[in-house]
């Protein structure tokens, strides 16, 4: 990748964790460390890797995205705006009354939402059955599934990656938020991973473990996925949760914060002023 492309999805990835503090801000609480941990991801799927048209989000060969953690919708939802896929404003009636943006992913209500998610686990199955209809029907097309490490304490994620390598979906690639956190602590302490790139190569997958706050590493472990091997891809983003705000990350109850609004304007502040910094 190119200094200009890294430069463009950096600044994409922090518009992203503005929009994102912003939609939050608008309820004055929620789900903001998971949603922060993944806005370089979404900017290299969406700034470089997907397939899609905001002027028509069902296209049939489009490239989807299941977000499974979907408590992480406030970043998806700022992702898609900054797309053009609605009004950019609009994310700012996050999870309010008549709004298109509830606090979980809902594709009834949002456009370019691909799955409806937020029931830990099932997204993983939903966005396997995504990949192997588009295979079925010789599609040209490709799924991403976002799952978070806490999340994978649910068996039938398990049970779906085992699915997806017997079906050999090459059009699946998971990435995995590993931010080492979830709702009641470190997920070491919880329920320990292991080591994951090991464990979805046993499951057989093609794997790699990256930088996942670095645009750079991102787009390098997503060029790899398009080899053309007949196995289903594993990406291990190795994040921190509420990355890009310094004071959320060193928060430990940073799942879901609630805080005053000169809180929030604080954080978009800062996030702005990186913004200008790289113009």
């Amino acid at each position: 990748m190119d200094a200009e492309m890294q430069k463009s999805l950096q600044k994409f990835a922090t518009q992203i964790r503005i929009g994102t503090v912003e939609a939050i801000k608008s309820r004055g609480f929620g789900h903001i460390g998971g949603a922060l941990s993944i806005c370089d991801a979404l900017a290299v799927l969406y700034g470089s890797q997907m397939r899609v048209d905001p002027g028509n989000p069902k296209m049939p060969q489009r490239d989807k995205l299941v977000c499974s953690k979907g408590h992480a919708g406030p970043s998806i939802y700022a992702t898609l705006a900054l797309k053009g896929f609605y009004p950019y404003e609009e994310i700012q009636t996050l999870n309010q009354p008549g709004t298109r943006f509830p606090s979980h992913c809902d594709f009834r209500k949002t456009p370019g939402v691909d799955m409806t998610t937020g029931s830990l686990g099932q997204g993983t199955s939903l966005a396997v059955g995504i990949a192997l209809a588009d295979k079925l029907k010789k599609h040209d097309c490709r799924t991403f599934l976002i799952v978070g490490d806490g999340e994978l304490n649910e068996g039938q994620c398990w049970e779906a990656f085992m699915f997806a390598a017997a079906k050999k979906l090459s059009n699946l690639v998971v990435l995995i938020d590993w931010n080492k956190k979830q709702l009641d602590g470190y997920t070491e302490n919880v329920l320990r991973n292991e080591d994951l790139d090991s464990k979805m190569a046993a499951f057989g997958f093609e794997t790699a473990k990256v930088d996942g706050n670095h645009v750079g590493a991102v787009y390098e472990a997503l060029e790899r996925t398009r080899e053309g091997k007949d196995k289903p891809f594993a990406i291990v983003l190795d994040t921190t949760k509420g990355y890009g705000v310094t004071e959320i990350e060193e928060t430990m109850n940073n799942h879901s914060m609630a805080v005053d609004e000169g809180k929030f304007d604080g954080w978009i502040s800062g996030l702005r002023a990186k913004l200008a910094e790289m113009e």
